[in-house]
């Protein structure tokens, strides 16, 4: 999202919390790229701002290093307790979040202080024109819910034919699922997705938070499991 808000909007820094990250457990980019399936350069890029995180890479990076998606994006999430139970709660402002703003689109992520959730909340704006403009279709683990809150959006299944939806629609689909969004017409195409992670998805990257963590030089072998 545009950064007008300065006093409630952050503009997000993954790239700089993988770098800390990295460095703290002592990995190498060789190390990161077995862990996450995601290229070498493709992480260099990252680290050096010059490639924006979409949710699907925030996703493959927190469940190969075993970290919460929050800590890649928030600041302030290595500070803030990981309380279990039904005693949270997180307040967003209008304008307040954190930001990462890509050509397709930008997204502000809310209540990014909250670790261990099983919804994440993001407002989006939409830019793309034409299903051209995405080299590959996003997916990522979990289900998501899309609400268009504004404009007309053209939603792409790699298992359905294109969908538009105007303000007030509504579509709830498995992420996993190849999907993009498409900004029809000449008016702001504004959305807001929560995306669910299922319980099995948030004990596979919880259980992998000890080797991780105790891991000083992880050995990749030399076929990557995947481009990023």
């Amino acid at each position: 999202m545009a950064s007008d808000h300065p006093k409630g909007r952050v503009q997000a820094r993954p790239g700089a919390a993988l770098k800390d990250l990295r460095a703290q457990r002592g990995l190498t980019l060789a190390d990161v790229s077995y862990l996450t399936g995601m290229n070498v350069s493709t992480l260099s890029k990252i680290e050096n701002g010059k490639v924006a995180l979409t949710l699907e890479k925030l996703m493959r990076i927190s469940d190969g290093l075993g970290v919460d998606m929050t800590e890649l994006i928030s600041p302030t999430s290595k500070e803030a307790p990981k309380v279990q139970g039904a005693t949270r709660r997180s307040v967003s402002r209008a304008g307040e979040g954190q930001a990462i703003e890509m050509a397709k689109g930008n997204s502000l992520y809310l209540a990014a202080e909250l670790l261990n959730k099983r919804i994440t909340p993001i407002v989006g704006e939409v830019f793309a024109k034409s299903i051209d403009e995405y080299e590959e279709l996003m997916r990522h683990a979990g289900e998501e819910f899309v609400y268009v809150l504004e404009g007309t959006l053209e939603l792409h299944l790699e298992m359905y034919t294109p969908v538009r939806l105007d303000k007030g629609d509504s579509v709830y689909f498995d992420s996993e699922m190849g999907h993009a969004y498409i900004a029809v017409g000449d008016e702001p195409c504004r959305i807001l997705s929560i995306c669910a992670t299922t319980d099995a998805h948030l004990t596979e990257a919880t259980a992998f938070v000890a080797d991780a963590n105790h891991a000083s030089v992880i050995k990749a072998p030399a076929k990557q499991k995947a481009n990023g």
